[in-house]
């Protein structure tokens, strides 16, 4: 069952059928007259009531960077239909019928619930959304011991707390099969970010990093780059910007402090290579303008031109207090404008359906190559969601493994 597809397939074709017919069946239980009004009294209290949730979410809340899609507030629109109806329903129905009304009711909001999944592509499986391990995923706080005489076909892939100045959650790390050999090579190292909401566990149940990865390796006798995912949230919905202000110290702790765990934990070569995907993408970019000799190599996958809560004044408020100066220290379109990186080299890559974070990728193009960075360009199909993130690392993998030197 936690295989299970809610992307495709039969469970979310028998969860759409199952809430259609459902919003059918909650319109009923009155007299015609008193059904038409009532019908069309809920869509009403349902527009208005999605409206302001969305206010609430957007202006508000603010757990997201970027307004919500057209697509997702009308799937929010569904759910939400889905329980007005249901009061209608319940009040003028006997008690058997109740209860059926609620789960009903319920399997509408699991519909467009999951259809704002599928539009995202954030759970791929049941095993996804309820957390489950994935596949050759070691016991939490295990690294698995170097003792092996030929690559296996599969890396391991662990998850260990990395301490330091952030309160982070443990990242996840894929080693590849040649890291598991005795007297293996030290290996380059590619440190990734996730997007937000999210966690670095949404990489490998969301992207199949560690499916990507073992492809790569198998192509090359085992050896790939050991990836490594730390958190640069705190928490699913947080946002502390990857950058060191009144959010939290991540700057300092991707910098200095996941890198000096690395070192001291991993068998690494000193090649570096930095990435990410949305906000991780946008983080991607941070970090190398902050430490391009440690990171001259990075991948920003549908990132922003700058991190943000809103809007720049709502942003400046949240980190700095208004400072305004000190945001643009650590903003990257700024620092762009004021220093130059020749030895930089970065990949951005775009969905050809995402007019949101598309045009902005074209002005961080723009900002490097006018800063000196060498900048490779890529525009894959599809839209802003992880259906599009995994295949861009897999296209991405030869180059970031030939600017980090090679594997062997």
């Amino acid at each position: 069952m936690l295989r299970w597809s809610l992307l495709g397939g039969a469970v979310p074709a028998l969860l759409f059928v199952a809430a259609a017919l459902g919003l059918i069946w909650l319109t009923g239980g009155r007299r015609r007259r008193w059904r038409l009004r009532s019908i069309v009294l809920s869509v009403i209290l349902s527009a208005l009531i999605t409206a302001a949730l969305v206010y609430y979410t957007e202006n508000i809340w603010q757990p997201f960077p970027d307004a919500l899609p057209a697509p997702v507030i009308a799937l929010i629109g569904v759910g939400v239909l889905g329980l007005v109806l249901l009061v209608p329903r319940v009040r003028h129905s006997t008690w058997p019928v109740r209860p059926l009304a609620v789960v009903i009711s319920t399997v509408v909001l699991l519909a467009a619930a999951n259809g704002v999944n599928i539009y995202y592509g954030q759970f791929p499986t049941l095993g996804a959304l309820l957390g489950a391990p994935v596949d050759d995923e070691l016991p939490a706080g295990v690294l698995p011991p170097s003792d092996q005489s030929t690559p296996p076909a599969h890396g391991d892939v662990a998850q260990l707390t990395i301490p330091g100045s952030f309160a982070a959650r443990p990242a996840m790390i894929y080693l590849p099969p040649v890291y598991l050999v005795r007297n293996s090579p030290p290996l380059p190292v590619l440190i990734l970010f996730a997007g937000q909401p999210g966690s670095p566990r949404d990489w490998f149940a969301s992207g199949d990093l560690a499916d990507r990865m073992d492809a790569f390796a198998a192509a090359d006798h085992g050896f790939a780059p050991i990836v490594v995912v730390p958190d640069v949230l705190g928490s699913a919905l947080d946002n502390p910007l990857c950058m060191d202000s009144r959010l939290g110290k991540v700057g300092t702790y991707l910098d200095h402090d996941v890198p000096q765990w690395i070192e001291h934990h991993l068998r690494v070569d000193g090649h570096w290579a930095v990435g990410g995907a949305s906000n991780g993408g946008t983080c991607s970019l941070q970090t190398a303008l902050r430490q391009p000799k440690l990171f001259p190599t990075f991948l920003d996958i549908a990132g922003q031109d700058e991190p943000t809560l809103g809007t720049r004044e709502q942003t400046v408020a949240a980190t700095f207090g208004g400072d305004e100066a000190a945001f643009r220290a650590q903003n990257p379109l700024d620092e762009l404008a004021t220093h130059h990186y020749p030895g930089l080299a970065a990949m951005l890559t775009t969905s050809d359906q995402d007019d949101v974070y598309g045009p902005q990728a074209q002005r961080v193009r723009q900002a490097l190559e006018a800063a000196g960075v060498s900048v490779q360009f890529r525009v894959l199909p599809g839209r802003h969601g992880w259906m599009s993130f995994g295949p861009a690392l897999s296209q991405a993998l030869p180059w970031l493994v030939t600017r980090m030197g090679g594997t062997r």
